[in-house]
């Protein structure tokens, strides 16, 4: 049975930017350069190193291909040649065309281009592969990584940050992998490849084409060192723009009660106006690059055509080589400007791993003991002694706290907002661990038990629900997977949601929409009370677990949970003290402390903390229980 944390209806509070700022999309979005590209690459590459041979055979299958499309168009030039040669004997009369010898220099040609043809696709099914499970187990790894983490690492970073690593990020990497690696090794071999095949065409062609090179340098530079701000600005934006419509899109009803619509509106003006200026300046840059690159190399093409044509008619060289030389001038500007552009692609891609392996790099829960404590029965016993926390080291948020719980009692703990209520339930379910003192469950040390062990032995509903998209009967049974349709209908029952499901379309298999609108607060608390109730904890947590129903529910279903506490350990946080008046031990809390404990008569009778809070919230008559203890305060 598995009902620890899973039973609760604790939902964790969703970060929200607010109008007017940047969001947690935003931020992660902003900036695409890697604080230290050579470190984030070295982590990459030692994440790779089990898939080292693969993409080694990858890669050679690459430079294969590669070859085959170099050497083509110098083989063809010799068909070239022998043509031009055979027309010339034809026309003097000393010869014919030889159409064997050229066939067969077409059918080598036509074979080695479709051998790079099957060679590329090879490469690109293997990288494909291995790319896609790169980002599988990247995403795995941070999946993981989330269920390891303090608690207090989402006390500070926003939900969106840890999204953007598990999509955006990776998704970066996956592209990387798949296309960008194999294209830097094509390409550079391409550039080399071509130059060889040049030179042993004719040097003096070559040192000419080579002259556009710098040329070609310094517009790629130019174009890339203007387009870069306005492409990382556009990255920049785009987040600004979904976190707006997101924050936006969650909480309409509130702007639409507050009249937010025109300052919402001008804000979205703003990001995407930002967002039009930075996108077409970033893609008129880049749209300019192949143009410009297409005419220095038409420039190149021009000279090498001229030059070509004064070298034939010295014989200084063939047709055949002259046609295949200008293929590779033709060939030769493409690689040079794909390597420029994935220079960027590699910066981003430094960043993206940057960010993820910062994320799994990042301090995980205390590990667990290597000989945990198994209870073969829980009987409920708990004791805070001498217990210290802060959720920051330099600020101790409880002080001292010591209580003793027997097996079966029924334990509230009340006080002031701040006072330590919600952390000291944190601290029994080892969602935090404490800084001094120990916390004990039948006489064992909770840090002695695995964490699953531990919460394994609570159920807790929470004041801030928590349910998912799916159907009301599998919600409720979020609480006890392996639980039949009729436990989960006997649990509702119990919990006296069964009465309003029957009001519904579809009954328990209603589908709750994403944000939880189709039903009320008070529908939701109900059944998150249900999901407890099936969980059959040995011991219970009810935080506010009233909070959000109206009076006639809440007696109800405060009849549910007086059952479901008997014989059970049970904590009961709550604001309004009339819900605990039968409590068998009330602690009072303040500032972190226990200033006062006892049952709700005795804490009345010494009129101290406890007897002012109840008086805030009471008009206590003649009639009511209390009068004679609150009088005797005055």
């Amino acid at each position: 049975m598995s009902h620890g944390p899973a039973s609760s209806g604790g939902r964790p509070t969703r970060p929200r930017g607010g109008p007017g700022r940047g969001g947690p999309m935003a931020g992660m979005m902003k900036g695409d350069k890697p604080k230290d590209f050579k470190e984030a690459m070295k982590k990459l590459i030692g994440y790779l190193d089990r898939y080292k041979t693969i993409i080694i055979i990858a890669l050679i299958i690459a430079i294969a291909s590669t070859a085959a499309n170099i050497v083509g168009p110098k083989i063809l030039g010799n068909a070239t040649t022998k043509l031009f040669e055979g027309l010339l004997a034809v026309v003097s009369g000393t010869g014919e065309v030889d159409f064997d010898a050229i066939g067969i220099i077409i059918l080598t040609v036509l074979a080695l281009y479709v051998t790079s043809a099957i060679f590329s696709y090879i490469q690109g099914w293997i990288m494909a592969r291995v790319s896609t499970d790169i980002s599988y187990r990247l995403r795995k790894d941070i999946s993981e990584k989330i269920n390891r983490m303090e608690l207090k690492y989402y006390d500070r970073v926003n939900q969106g940050e840890i999204l953007s690593r598990i999509t955006n990020d990776v998704d970066t990497i996956n592209q990387t992998l798949s296309q960008s690696i194999t294209q830097i090794i094509t390409s550079i071999i391409t550039v080399i490849g071509i130059l060889v095949m040049m030179l042993t065409i004719s040097w003096l062609m070559t040192l000419v084409a080579l002259v556009v090179i710098p040329l070609s340098g310094v517009v790629v530079m130019f174009i890339v060192k203007r387009s870069q701000k306005h492409f990382t600005k556009q990255q920049e934006y785009i987040g600004h723009v979904n976190n707006h419509v997101e924050e936006m899109f969650g909480g309409h009803m509130v702007i639409k009660a507050f009249n937010g619509e025109e300052q919402s509106q001008e804000r979205f003006e703003e990001f995407n106006g930002t967002l039009y200026s930075s996108a077409w300046k970033s893609t008129f840059f880049s749209g300019l690059m192949m143009p410009m690159m297409n005419f220095i190399g038409n420039l190149g093409y021009v000279a090498v055509a001229i030059l070509g044509g004064w070298l034939t008619i010295q014989n200084a060289i063939s047709v055949g080589d002259i046609q295949a030389f200008i293929q590779y001038v033709r060939s030769f500007n493409q690689p040079i400007a794909q390597l420029a552009n994935i220079s960027n692609v590699l910066q981003q891609t430094a960043a993206a791993a940057e960010r993820v392996f910062e994320f799994l790099g990042e301090t995980e829960e205390v590990a667990e003991v290597t000989e945990p404590v198994k209870l073969e029965k829980v009987y409920g016993a708990v004791e805070f002694r001498n217990v210290q926390f802060g959720y920051n080291p330099e600020k101790t948020i409880i002080n001292d706290f010591s209580a003793i719980i027997k097996p079966g009692q029924t334990v509230a703990i009340v006080g002031p907002t701040g006072a330590g209520k919600t952390t000291m339930v944190k601290l029994l379910m080892r969602f935090y661990d404490v800084n001094k003192g120990t916390i004990f469950v039948d006489d064992n040390d909770i840090r002695n038990f695995t964490r699953y062990d531990l919460r394994d032995k609570f159920g807790m509903v929470l004041q801030d629900t928590w349910l998912y998209n799916g159907s009301i009967l599998e919600n409720i049974r979020y609480g006890r997977p392996d639980a039949t349709d009729a436990e989960v209908v006997a649990a509702a029952e119990a919990a006296h949601v069964d009465h309003f499901v029957h009001t519904l379309p579809g009954g328990y298999h209603m589908e709750i929409n994403e944000e939880v609108t189709n039903i009320s607060e008070g529908q939701k608390q109900l059944l998150t009370i249900a999901r407890a109730v099936l969980a059959d904890p040995e011991m219970l947590i009810l935080d506010e677990a009233t909070s959000s129903v109206d009076t006639r529910t809440e007696i109800l279903i405060q009849r549910a949970m007086k059952e479901l506490m008997e014989k059970r350990t049970s904590f009961v946080i709550a604001h309004r003290l009339s819900t605990i008046r039968d409590a068998d031990l009330i602690l009072v809390m303040n500032e972190g402390d226990i200033v006062e404990q006892g049952t709700h008569k005795e804490l009345l009778a010494k009129c101290g903390f406890y007897a002012e809070l109840y008086n805030s919230q009471f008009e206590v008559t003649e009639e009511t229980s209390e009068f004679k203890e609150l009088q005797d305060c005055n």
